[in-house]
């Protein structure tokens, strides 16, 4: 005889039972805890760092939703007595208001706002379909509105600290580069590259010509270091000897940075990137303690 399903299919509160006069008096006396609370008492985090949602994958998931309800409680934090705002599981919510449900499984926490925002990101930031820009933007809160360092923005999320510099330069490209970028016509490795252009002019130019001539990273990043004229198409690449690219994986691996090396009959070349004066003396310790 089959086992009875106890649970599934009808969301977290099968899971975890709830007398509904004790749920009526958590919701309206602002007690914390899990809860099942209206959909249309949750408004946005206003520091939500997510701000585009695929379309296919948010469908996909409502339709999830209608069958099984949401497994996985949102977080939130109350604003008055019933209202609350969004901390963490935006795709769920929405999915959920698309899936024309009532009511939401939910954590309820009293957080302030630095803490709403830091959860919301690292939600986010582990999900692989974060975009670089989305990253990028959410780092630049943190320092701009709470004024944290690049270093204690990377303590918070997990990172080093060359790796937030290197993904808030990407907002120092042209809008329209970054527009190239989160639509993926452009990769976040050929917007890295970009950012070895002189100009904001040449940056956009190059970036017209990945989308037109499929350029690849390298291409970008030959067209950066040998100084080809921007509005011309490159020469096809010359074949890189295995000592180039050996030594390049080596030195870009020790100095956690990209390396480019290139070696000529007579002499050669070593071009090491840093993101600004701090990485810079990274870079130097790593080589004066070498």
């Amino acid at each position: 005889m089959a086992r009875e399903k106890k649970g599934l299919g009808k969301g977290l509160g099968a899971l975890i039972p709830t007398d509904q006069k004790e749920h009526e008096r958590n919701y309206y006396s602002g007690t914390t805890g899990y809860q099942e609370l209206p959909i249309g008492a949750i408004t946005v985090n206003p520091f939500q760092p997510r701000d585009i949602f695929d379309e296919e994958a948010l469908e996909s998931l409502s339709a999830s939703v209608r069958e099984v309800g949401v497994l996985q409680p949102i977080l939130v934090r109350r604003k008055s007595a019933d209202s609350f705002e969004l901390i963490a599981g935006e795709r769920r919510w929405r999915a959920a208001k698309r899936a024309g449900l009532d009511r939401i499984p939910a954590m309820v926490r009293d957080i302030e706002d630095l803490t709403t925002l830091e959860h919301a990101l690292v939600e986010n930031l582990h999900r692989q379909d974060l975009g670089a820009l989305e990253e990028a933007a959410a780092f630049q809160q943190l320092i701009d509105d709470f004024g944290l360092s690049q270093d204690a923005v990377a303590k918070r999320v997990g990172k080093s600290r060359p790796t937030i510099a290197n993904a808030l330069r990407l907002l120092q490209l042209p809008a329209s580069v970054q527009n190239f970028l989160l639509s993926g016509s452009i990769t976040a490795g050929h917007a890295r590259a970009l950012l070895g252009l002189a100009s904001r002019q040449e940056q956009d130019q190059v970036a017209q010509r990945i989308v037109n001539e499929s350029l690849t990273v390298r291409d970008v990043e030959k067209i950066v270091r040998e100084g080809i004229n921007v509005r011309s198409k490159p020469k096809k690449p010359k074949e890189r000897s295995a000592a180039e690219l050996e030594v390049e994986q080596i030195l870009s691996e020790k100095l956690s940075t990209r390396v480019g090396v290139s070696i000529g009959s007579r002499k050669g070349k070593i071009l090491i990137e840093f993101a600004d004066t701090e990485d810079l003396s990274r870079i130097l310790k790593i080589i004066s303690d070498a």
